[in-house]
This record gives structure tokens, sequence and C-alpha cells, in this order.
């Protein structure tokens, strides 16, 4: 795993604009009384991640979809096994 910056929220807020700066190079955690607490990075690293996860749900959604149809489940039994509500 990488490293990464780590700054405590008293300083992140003191120092706000210079951990601007520092989220446009890499990830940045945030910590309070010695625990993580968050993480603040870059608006294109957040939109990598995001783009990243999209693209593992899809791929995973047409895996299931592929499984289920497979065994025999068509639309119209999963239609009934999602409206029912027992």
């Amino acid at each position: 795993m990488a490293f990464m910056k780590e700054i405590n929220a008293t300083d992140a807020k003191n120092r706000f604009s210079k951990l601007l700066d520092a989220v446009q190079c890499a990830p940045v955690r945030v910590t309070r009384k010695g625990r993580s607490v968050g993480v603040m990075m870059s608006v294109q690293h957040y939109e990598r991640l995001r783009g990243a996860a999209w693209e593992r749900l899809t791929v995973t959604m047409d895996t299931l979809g592929k499984e289920a149809s497979g065994n025999g489940l068509t639309g119209t039994e999963l239609e009934a096994l999602l409206a029912d509500e027992s």
C-alpha cells in the first residue's frame, strides 16, 4: 500500500489552503485524537475512483444477470420475486 500523508484536524483547519494544495498531488488522511476520521482528495482522484467503482458494479451486474439467465431465471420471474414483500 502506498504511503499516505497525514494531518490532524486542527492543523487541517489552520492550514486549509496548504491542505488543498497537497491533495492535488495525493490523498491526505485527516486524524482526530490519533484516529483516522477522513481522507481528503482532489476532484480528479475522486472522479477516477467513482468511475472505477461504477465499472466494477456494471461488470458484477452483467455477470450475475448471465448467471441468473443461465439458471433459468426469466424477467417475469424476477419481477415476481422483487414484488414479493414477504
